[in-house]
Formats: C-alpha cells, sequence, structure tokens
C-alpha cells in the first residue's frame, strides 16, 4: 500500500528501533506465555493482586495530561511536547519490559528496579519541565503533579486501568460498558501471543457478536444515531471518501503539534490533505480536500485497522507502525460515513472555524476508561454495540466503528489544555451542562470488510485490530477519533440551518 508521508528517521535509527521492537514483540512464548493464563478471575479489574511474583503484562501511568486544564497559550507548544515526551518513556518501559523476561524471572524486584524506578525519575523531569513551561509565561501549574510520575505494573492475572484519574468524568457520557452477557473471564488457554508475534488482541478481546443482547435503541435506518424527533431534527452529510489518497501518517496535530509521532501509531485522513504534526490553521485553510464540497477542508481522523495476517505494510519498520508493535495489513473502511445532526433540547449554533475535538482515549486500558468512548459492532447487528470487545460478524456482516462526538461548547474556546473541557457530551435529556452550547453532534460510522477472526484452542488466528500505543495491547476498547473544523462559514451556516429547520442536506 502505498502512503502520502513524509520520511521519519534515519535507515539506522529504524533499524535499532525496529530490532527492539521485534524482540518485544517477538512470536515465540517467551514474551507473552501466560499473560492470560489466568483470566478467569472474577474481577479482572480488582486493585488486589494474587501473586507478589505474577508477570507484568504491561505498564500502567496516570494520565498527566488530563489534568492540565488551565494552561496559558504560550505554553501549550512546550507542554504538548513534554506530553508527547511522557507517553514515549512509557513505550520505552514496556519495550524493556517486554523484552527483558528472562531477567524477570529470576529477579522478583528487577521489574521495579530496572523498569519503573527508571521510568519514574524521568516523568519526574518531564512533569518539572512542564511546570516551567507553565511558570516561565506567568502561569501557575497545578499542584501536585510530581504525584502523578508513580507507575506501577500491571499483573497478567488481573489487567487493570491505573486510578490515578479516578476524579474525572466523561460528561455525562454512557459508554454502554455492559458486558455483552459474556463471562469475560475465559480462560484463554496457553495464554501465549495470537500467532502472529503481536502483544494483542487476544481470544477474549472478541465476541460473537450473534450472542450479544440488543442494548441500543435502533438506528434511523442507515446505521446512525438519531437524536429524537424533537429539537433540531436535521442533518448534514459530507462525503470525503475512504483516503484512497493513501494519506498516512503518525502524527496527532491536535494532541502533539510540533511533534513528529506524536500519535505513535498510523492514522486514516480524509477531508483535509495537509494534516501533518507542523500544519498551522492557516496550512489547513489553504490544504486540498478530499471532500467532495470542497468548502469543506476539515480533518477527519481516526487510528488504522490492522489485519494481523503477517503483510508488511509500508510502515513495518517504522516508528508509529511495525516498530511500535502496530503489524500487519491497513485495512481501508469500505464506507466512510460523516453526519452532522442536532440536538433533541433546541437548536444548535455554529462551530467555530478550526475548532478541535478527541472523542474516545488511546490509552483508555492502562490509564482508565473515563474518557473512552469505543463502539463496536457489525451490520445488522447495530442495536447491540461494544464497548471492550471486537466483534466476530456472521457470514455477510461487515465490522462497524462508530464515533459519536461531544456535542455542548463552551461558547468561547477552540481548543483547552487537555483537548477536553471546552467541550462536553450532552446530558442524558439532551441539555448541555454549565452552560455551554449545542452545536451540531459530528457522528462517523466506518463500515470494514474484514475477515472474521478465528478462535481455536483459546488463541485468535488472523485478528483484526485498532492501532494504538503498544502498552495498551491493541485492546478495543483504546478507539478514538479526531476531528478539526475548516468547513467554510458560510458551509457552517448552512450545516446548522438544515439542522435547526429539519431537513436532511448534503
Amino acid at each position: 500500500m502505498g502512503r502520502n508521508t513524509r520520511k521519519r528517521r534515519t535507515p539506522l535509527a529504524t533499524k535499532v528501533i525496529a530490532a527492539s521492537a521485534a524482540l518485544a514483540l517477538g512470536g515465540g512464548g517467551l514474551v507473552w506465555a501466560n499473560f492470560y493464563a489466568s483470566a478467569h478471575e472474577e474481577n479482572r479489574w480488582s486493585n488486589n493482586t494474587r501473586s507478589a511474583g505474577a508477570q507484568i503484562a504491561t505498564i500502567s501511568c496516570p494520565d498527566v495530561g488530563l489534568k492540565l486544564r488551565n494552561v496559558p497559550r504560550k505554553a501549550r507548544y512546550g507542554v504538548a511536547r513534554e506530553l508527547a515526551n511522557l507517553d514515549k518513556q512509557i513505550t520505552d518501559a514496556y519495550t524493556r519490559l517486554a523484552s527483558t523476561r528472562q531477567a524477570q524471572a529470576g529477579d522478583p524486584g528487577f521489574v521495579q528496579n530496572a523498569i519503573l524506578g527508571p521510568l519514574k525519575s524521568k516523568r519526574v523531569a518531564a512533569i518539572d519541565r512542564i511546570n516551567i513551561n507553565i511558570q516561565r509565561v506567568g502561569g501557575t501549574a497545578p499542584r501536585g503533579l510530581e504525584r502523578l510520575a508513580q507507575c506501577k505494573g500491571v499483573p497478567a492475572e488481573q489487567p487493570q486501568p491505573n486510578d490515578g484519574n479516578g476524579d474525572q468524568d466523561n460528561g455525562g457520557q454512557d459508554n454502554g460498558g455492559q458486558d455483552n452477557g459474556q463471562d469475560q473471564g475465559q480462560d484463554n488457554g496457553q495464554g501465549q501471543d495470537n500467532g502472529n508475534g503481536a502483544a494483542g488482541p487476544v481470544a477474549d478481546d472478541f465476541v460473537d457478536i450473534t450472542t450479544v443482547q440488543p442494548n441500543t435503541p435502533p438506528s434511523n435506518g442507515n446505521g446512525f444515531k438519531a437524536n429524537g424527533d424533537t429539537g433540531s431534527t436535521g442533518s448534514f452529510t459530507t462525503f470525503c471518501g475512504v483516503n484512497e489518497n493513501n494519506n498516512f501518517n503518525t502524527d496527532n496535530l491536535i494532541v502533539a503539534p510540533g511533534v513528529d509521532n506524536g500519535a505513535r501509531h498510523t492514522h486514516d485522513y480524509v477531508g483535509n490533505q495537509g494534516n501533518n504534526a507542523f500544519a498551522s490553521d492557516q496550512d489547513l485553510a489553504n490544504a486540498n480536500t478530499s471532500c467532495q464540497n470542497q468548502d469543506d477542508k476539515s480533518t477527519y481522523y481516526w487510528p488504522v485497522l490492522r489485519l494481523q495476517d503477517g503483510t508488511q505494510e509500508f510502515d513495518q519498520n517504522e516508528l508509529g507502525g511495525g516498530a511500535e508493535g502496530n503489524l500487519g495489513r491497513i485495512l481501508k473502511a469500505e464506507t466512510a460515513g460523516i453526519k452532522f445532526v442536532g440536538n433533541k433540547q433546541g437548536d444548535v449554533v455554529a462551530m467555530p472555524k478550526f475548532l478541535r475535538i478527541i472523542t474516545g482515549a488511546a490509552n483508555a486500558f492502562t490509564g482508565g476508561d473515563a474518557n473512552a468512548n469505543a463502539s463496536w459492532s457489525c451490520t445488522g447487528f447495530e442495536d447491540r454495540q461494544l464497548t471492550d470487545k471486537y466483534p466476530i460478524c456472521p457470514q455477510g456482516s461487515k465490522v462497524v466503528r462508530t464515533a459519536n462526538f461531544q456535542s455542548c461548547w463552551d461558547g468561547q474556546n477552540i481548543d483547552s489544555a487537555n483537548h477536553r473541557t471546552h467541550v462536553d457530551f450532552v446530558e442524558a435529556d439532551g441539555s448541555c451542562a454549565n452552560g455551554f452550547q449545542a452545536i451540531p453532534q459530528l457522528q462517523i460510522r466506518l463500515v470494514y470488510d474484514v475477515p472474521a477472526p478465528v478462535i481455536e484452542n483459546g488463541q485468535v488466528r488472523t485478528p483484526f485490530a485498532v492501532d494504538g500505543f503498544p502498552e495498551e495491547l491493541h485492546k478495543p476498547i483504546t478507539d478514538h477519533n479526531d476531528f478539526i473544523n475548516v468547513m467554510d462559514e458560510d458551509l457552517m451556516n448552512r450545516v446548522v440551518e438544515c439542522i435547526n429547520s429539519g431537513q436532511d442536506c448534503q
């Protein structure tokens, strides 16, 4: 598959990193043996570990970024770089964790002394630099950030999210954390990797969609969520393709502006064709767009879905790709539906140009699910939505990823320091809390023709998985989606008019 992205590393550096990742993610049973052998525990998320000697599956760290709510604008670039550095530190520590299993087996203090201890020291230094960036421009750094430096190993027996962000909420959004009627504690048999040399997903990450009980009201017939028959009932659909231009990169302009490989996984991009870590708002405004309506230069992007079938993609040896555990054939969506809908309480107001919204959380497995918003299903079964499982679809049915974005805006800011607090989800009755205003809700529905994975003897063969941070083990709950509004103001006003007048426009 081709690509549209710049070269990232020198060949030597790439080879060194790829070799390290290959060791960490090797297909032999040494690395991942027994990781999930005791998954039959009734409470997989318990904070109590059964054995001090339990092997550590991954690393969980508090999310520093979520605590940064009032960063002065002049400090945000430097803070963003340090947050990206914190992410990289976790990945480096995880790579070392996965490549030193023999040393860990011989020394019960190895993980703490050789991995978690040094990681804490590095995080302390990065947090200090965050404080300096804020104070240098006259701001006040949040108190107690240094308490977030300590990370912990997550035992294979009881993988658990970090509880350091327990005071965060998702604005009242119901993420449907159902157990789907399934025994989440099923034994994974041999407990090794999935046979493809990748650290996840595993058999327990999948469920037969036909065995899941309906848990979501029926859609309006085309898979999109209907907001109700009151308020602003119209919609606006924009057609931007499925990344026919092969526009991929591993940047994240919202979270890590100016940071090469800031996402550490590969994104599909539709709409704006100029989105990379170094793009300014003016660059986005001047870029080409894949949308049929050329006045929509918005950027819509999401982590790619891969089939772990042994294919060596263009990024097999690159950071963000195979060098960081994102392996296999990139699958493009068969269709990418992009729709804006209204609010069941009343009218919506126009989104400001360059408004940024992230929905979902790339670290939802290890960092806590406060901002998780993953939604997986199959065509023909979209009244059954999964948050923490990938669906196994029956013959003739296709995998569906859905993202329903936050649709309440603070009325002032196009972004916030933690990229969360300037927008919010509606309350259960459709209202916006805290004086926020209702804006058009973006819904993105991606449909994939994916071969159904096969589970045999507790192992999954040729699974599909979303790209992500390696320490997140490709869990489905980590799915997320990003959007920057770069619509022409006249077009945005038309979107609002269509929605508020009850019309269905495109």
